[in-house]
């Protein structure tokens, strides 16, 4: 096991060193830059046609999903345990600096994720039986012509989802029900097993339908709750962002339980975290965004704004402040546990573990039922239709193993695969960077928004 833990450990320190973050942040400056900074020039209008109209129907065009159950359906697949957990680690081993770089990779990734959804909608295709299927790996093939970076990116979704999904995600939930009730992680993973297999052996529309209600409920409930404990500790507040841009720039010292970080670790550490999160570069979400029935690519990759913007900058962000203002990330605990504690600090009596544990428990499930179905897509680009039956099967069987992990080495494991899973989307991103912008254009200027160009530049 010991060869294992140090074969990852060199490849994390390949795919996470100084030419993997270029290119990652690099590529999200580079669209950020061609598409006129959208997140920040559309972000009114954006967030107006997404989040604004998450409940709309469809009228009637190609697609499994509205556009809004998939946009929905998404965010359920990255606002998972990476919002508690993820933070959690990232600021207990680089210090509360590790957050900024963290909002960096969210601000460039928006641009991204756009990028990428409107990429998979425009290249998806109708399957036989109806369905419609896209992503990475179709504009990969049909767009960049390369067979290679297509099949290469199914193999590496089907590793980073098998770890990063149905065992981080199993693991995270499981040992926050151990710490606050003492329950067996393996018997948590077994009732999870069975409540994502009741979800997932429906197909995309039973998750769709799923998480059309589940995610604005778990969203909101978690942001409502870091507003109450911004709201009580409002004192300690400009204390903790003063911190995070201090230290964002300076080796953090040792204090109490933290061993100390120095600066390339912080930066690591905040970039690789924050794309856990948000997975902005990675090219997973578009295949969910390519099944929603809309007219125009545009009219469904703007939900990739809102997408990172609810997960990172202010779900994220949530999670980070309060575990800074308790104190606790000096302790020398992370994960769950840490986040718990935090919440428990800065809010009256017991509220805040059981807020965190209700939160982890939806974050995960909602993972778990969600991105079995990137699995599931590659799987059928490689190898055909035969094979989703029983990568489902084998998802249910995997959720029970990851119940068992130890948590370090689970993390660790999963930044690898999201490292290597990224750089053949990262290169088609760069090189389709045209397409996306005509793309754009044509969404705006002739009118595919229901909003309008008028209204646009009123917004403005």
């Amino acid at each position: 096991m010991e060869t294992i833990y140090q074969i990852n450990d060199w490849l994390n320190n390949l795919v996470w060193g100084p030419y993997m973050i270029a290119l990652l942040v690099g590529t999200g400056i580079f669209l950020t830059v061609r598409l006129g900074f959208i997140q920040v020039v559309d972000f009114k209008i954006i967030m107006k046609n997404t989040v604004g109209k998450m409940f709309r129907k469809s009228d009637g065009v190609d697609g499994d999903l509205t556009s809004g159950q998939a946009g929905l359906t998404a965010i359920a697949a990255v606002v998972g345990t990476g919002n508690i957990a993820g933070v959690a680690t990232a600021i207990a081993i680089g210090g509360p600096g590790a957050v900024f770089w963290m909002w960096i990779s969210a601000f460039f990734g928006m641009a991204t994720k756009f990028s990428e959804i409107a990429l998979g909608v425009k290249y998806r295709e109708k399957k036989e039986d109806g369905s419609i299927a896209g992503g990475a790996m179709y504009y990969l093939d049909k767009g960049l012509h390369s067979k290679f970076l297509s099949y290469f990116f199914c193999v590496m979704v089907i590793i980073t989802y098998f770890i990063m999904g149905a065992v981080v995600d199993t693991n995270s939930v499981a040992l926050s029900v151990q710490e606050q009730w003492g329950i067996k992680p393996v018997i948590t993973g077994v009732v999870l097993a069975a409540m994502t297999g009741v979800v997932i052996l429906g197909g995309i529309k039973r998750m769709g339908q799923v998480c059309e209600f589940l995610t604005p409920f778990m969203g909101g409930l978690y942001i409502l709750t870091g507003i109450m404990v911004l709201a009580l500790n409002i004192d300690k507040v400009p204390g903790a962002f003063e911190l995070i841009f201090k230290s964002a720039f300076k080796p953090v010292a040792a204090t109490g339980g933290f061993a100390g970080a120095a600066l390339g670790q912080i930066i690591k550490i905040g970039f690789a975290r924050g794309l856990f999160s948000n997975e902005a570069g990675m090219g997973s979400s578009p295949i969910i965004h390519s099944s929603a029935q809309v007219n125009h690519p545009v009219e469904q990759a703007i939900w990739g704004v809102a997408e990172v913007f609810i997960d990172t900058t202010l779900i994220c962000t949530i999670t980070a402040i309060t575990i800074i203002i308790s104190g606790e990330w000096t302790t020398g605990i992370s994960g769950v546990a840490l986040t718990m504690r935090a919440f428990n600090t800065t809010l009256p009596g017991n509220i805040g573990s059981y807020v965190v544990l209700g939160s982890a428990l939806l974050f995960g499930y909602s993972c778990l039922i969600s991105v079995n179905y990137y699995c599931e897509r590659a799987g059928e680009y490689l190898f055909g239709q035969k094979c989703i039956k029983p990568i489902r099967y084998l998802w249910i069987v995997f959720i029970v193993i990851g119940s068992m992990g130890g948590l370090e080495f689970v993390w660790s494991l999963a930044d690898t695969a999201n490292g290597l899973m990224a750089i053949p989307n990262l290169i088609g991103l760069i090189f389709l960077s045209g397409t996306v912008v005509k793309l754009k254009k044509e969404y705006f200027d002739k009118k595919y928004n229901e909003a309008g160009t008028a209204e646009r530049n009123k917004a403005q």
